[in-house]
């Protein structure tokens, strides 16, 4: 039951989450834009377009990934999608780290954005390289770190959104410096319930 209603937060926030961020890219309009553009860079937007499209796809596609039902019943359905998965893992990244250059949240968001970047990368290699070679369960490990870094995303807004009524109450703290603290905090916690997750489950 705990198992059902953990995916069923993850599934019901990725699909909120992908609502949200994603569609106002899709108007290729300045004014949409849910974070600053840099004016020093006009191709700032379509890179961000060309990151939030593939992301939000993978952020949607993820949770059904996990489900043992359809991956047990369907197993040519749970390979495409999966493809589809790291190929969008693969176009969000190379997007990503043209639009974390061109961020106006300064280095230390562009640190963590790019390891972030890197990661999503690694794992996603990961898993498909073990997925090719038959190790089914490493496969399934480096899956479970590569959607946690995906639904980074989904945290990063959440602690936003946190932080910005805390501001209410402690105006001391500056937005950008918020920002930062934000994705720090979500990547962190990406990995960190991720990997609790692969030793308490998974390696059980």
């Amino acid at each position: 039951m705990n198992r059902h209603i953990g995916w069923s937060f993850i599934a019901i926030s990725a699909i909120a989450i992908g609502l949200y961020a994603v569609p106002p890219y899709l108007t290729f309009s300045p004014q949409d834009s849910r974070i600053p553009l840099n004016q020093l860079f006009a191709s700032h937007l379509p890179w961000l377009f060309l990151h939030a499209l593939p992301s939000g796809i993978a952020l949607l596609i993820g949770p059904f990934q996990f489900l043992p039902a359809i991956r047990n019943r369907w197993p040519k359905a749970h390979r495409q999608l999966g493809r589809l998965y790291l190929l969008c893992v693969l176009a969000g990244s190379c997007a990503a780290i043209s639009a974390t250059v061109m961020t106006t949240a300064g280095f230390h968001a562009q640190v963590g954005f790019g390891l972030l970047v890197i990661c999503w990368l690694f794992s996603g290699w990961q898993a498909y390289r073990a997925a090719r070679q038959g190790r089914f369960r490493d496969h399934r490990v480096w899956m479970i770190r590569n959607y946690a870094l995906t639904f980074a995303a989904v945290l990063l807004r959440v602690y936003l959104l946190a932080g910005i009524g805390l501001m209410q109450f402690v105006p001391s703290i500056s937005f950008d410096e918020l920002y930062v603290a934000t994705i720090w905090g979500s990547i962190a916690t990406s990995v960190l319930v991720a990997d609790w997750f692969i030793v308490t489950r998974t390696e059980r």
